[in-house]
C-alpha cells in the first residue's frame, strides 16, 4: 500500500530555533576598510581643490588676454576697433565674473578642510612629538602567510591576556595594564580584538561587543599615532593616554566618531555572517530532505494544488486519491510523479503484515513512467 512519509513531512514546518553555531571569518581589520574610505575621500576633497586650483588660473589667463585686448582696443581709432570694443569689453566683463565664481568655490573649499572632522589620520599628527621615543627602523614587508603564521603564535601565547585587556573600562586601568604587559600593543592584539567583537555580536552579547570595541579603538589610535610618527607603537602608547585624559574635545570627539563608526562596521560584518551561517543551514538541510528522484519535498509541497495540500496536511491517502481522481489526468501524473521524486509519497509500501497492495491505477502510470526514465 502507498503511503505519506510522515518523516519527511516534519521537515515543512521550518523550526524556530537558531543553528548556534557560526562558521569562522578570515577577515582583514576592519580598520583598514575604514582607514582606506578615509584616505580616498581625503585623496578626492585635494583632487577637487587641485581642479578648482587649475580653473582658476585658467580663468586668470584669459581675463589677462581680455583686458589687454580691450586696451588695445580702446587705443585704436579705426571703425573695425570700435565695433570690437564692445564685444572685448563684454568678454572682459564675463571673465572677471567666471573668475570671482571660481575664486569663491576655492575659499568655501578651503573653509570645508577646516570643518571636517578630525580622525585617526589626521589627530595622529597634530602635537605629538617623536623625540622622546624611539624611531622604527625600516621594516621588510611580511608576506601573507607570514602574518598569518606570526598572529596565530601570538594569539596561542597572549589570548587571556587580550581578553582582559578588551574589558576593561578605566583609562588609567588600561594604560597600567599596557605598561605591565606592553607586548600586547601590536597589530595582532587590535586584529583579535576585531574578531572578538564580532564573535560578541553574533552571539547577541551587543554590551559586552561594545566594551571590547572601545578597547579595539584605543589600540588602534596607539597603532596610527605610532605609525604617523614612524616609532615602536610600545614606546608611544602612554602620549595617547596623556592626551585622551586631558579630555581634549576634539580628540574625545573624534575617537567617539571612530568608536560609532567602528561599532557599525561589526553589526554588518555580524549580519553577514549570520545569513551565510543560516543559508548553509537551510542547503544541509535541504540536502538531508531529498527525495529519491532528488526534489525537495518543502519545494513540492508548496507547488501543489491548495486541494492536494490539504490532503498532506490531513494526512488522508483517501482524501488524496479523490483529490487525484478529479484532476486532469496529465496534471495528476505530473503531480504524483513529484511527490514520488520528494519523497513525500511512496509507492508499494508495505502494510503491517507484510502484504503489498495494489497501486491505484494513476501511482501504477507513474510508477512505470519512473521506471522507464530510469531505464533511459
Amino acid at each position: 500500500m502507498s503511503r505519506i512519509d510522515y518523516s519527511v513531512w516534519d521537515h515543512i514546518e521550518v523550526s524556530d530555533d537558531e543553528d548556534d553555531t557560526h562558521p569562522n571569518i578570515d577577515t582583514p581589520s576592519l580598520f583598514r576598510w575604514r582607514h582606506q574610505a578615509r584616505v580616498e575621500r581625503m585623496e578626492d576633497y585635494h583632487k577637487k581643490g587641485d581642479d578648482i586650483s587649475k580653473a582658476l588660473n585658467e580663468s586668470r589667463r584669459k581675463l589677462a588676454e581680455a583686458q589687454k585686448k580691450v586696451q588695445e582696443l580702446s587705443a585704436s581709432s579705426t571703425d573695425d576697433a570700435k565695433a570690437e570694443l564692445s564685444k572685448a569689453q563684454a568678454e572682459e566683463k564675463k571673465q572677471k565674473k567666471e573668475e570671482r565664481d571660481i575664486d569663491k568655490k576655492l575659499a568655501e573649499h578651503n573653509r570645508e578642510e577646516k570643518k571636517m572632522p578630525w580622525n585617526v589620520d589626521t589627530l595622529s599628527k597634530e602635537g605629538f612629538s617623536k623625540s622622546v621615543v624611539n624611531v622604527l627602523p625600516d621594516a621588510t614587508e611580511e608576506t601573507e602567510e607570514e602574518k598569518e603564521t606570526k598572529h596565530k603564535t601570538f594569539v596561542e601565547k597572549n589570548e587571556k591576556q587580550i581578553k582582559h585587556f578588551g574589558m576593561m573600562r578605566r583609562w588609567d586601568d588600561s594604560q597600567k595594564y599596557l605598561s605591565d604587559n606592553s607586548h600586547l600593543v601590536c597589530e595582532e592584539t587590535a586584529n583579535y580584538l576585531v574578531i572578538m567583537c564580532i564573535d560578541l555580536e553574533v552571539e547577541e552579547k551587543h554590551s559586552l561587543m561594545e566594551q571590547v570595541a572601545h578597547q579595539t579603538i584605543v589600540m588602534q589610535f596607539i597603532l596610527e599615532l605610532a605609525k604617523s610618527l614612524k616609532v615602536d607603537p610600545r614606546g608611544c602608547f602612554r602620549q595617547f593616554f596623556a592626551k585622551i585624559k586631558t579630555a581634549d574635545q576634539q580628540y574625545q570627539e573624534a575617537f567617539n566618531d571612530e568608536l560609532e563608526s567602528f561599532k557599525e562596521r561589526v553589526r554588518g560584518r555580524a549580519k553577514i555572517r549570520i545569513e551565510k551561517a543560516m543559508k548553509e543551514y537551510e542547503e544541509e538541510e535541504r540536502k538531508k530532505r531529498m527525495g529519491p528522484g532528488g526534489l525537495d519535498p518543502v519545494e513540492v509541497y508548496e507547488s501543489l494544488p491548495a486541494e492536494m495540500q490539504k490532503c498532506f496536511d490531513d494526512k488522508d491517502i483517501q482524501m488524496l486519491q479523490e483529490a487525484i481522481s478529479k484532476m486532469d489526468p496529465t496534471e495528476a501524473k505530473v503531480q504524483m510523479k513529484r511527490c514520488i521524486e520528494s519523497g513525500l509519497w511512496v509507492p508499494n509500501s508495505k502494510t503491517d503484515d507484510g502484504d503489498e497492495k495494489e497501486e491505484d491505477p494513476t501511482y501504477e502510470e507513474v510508477k512505470q513512467e519512473l521506471e522507464e526514465t530510469k531505464k533511459e
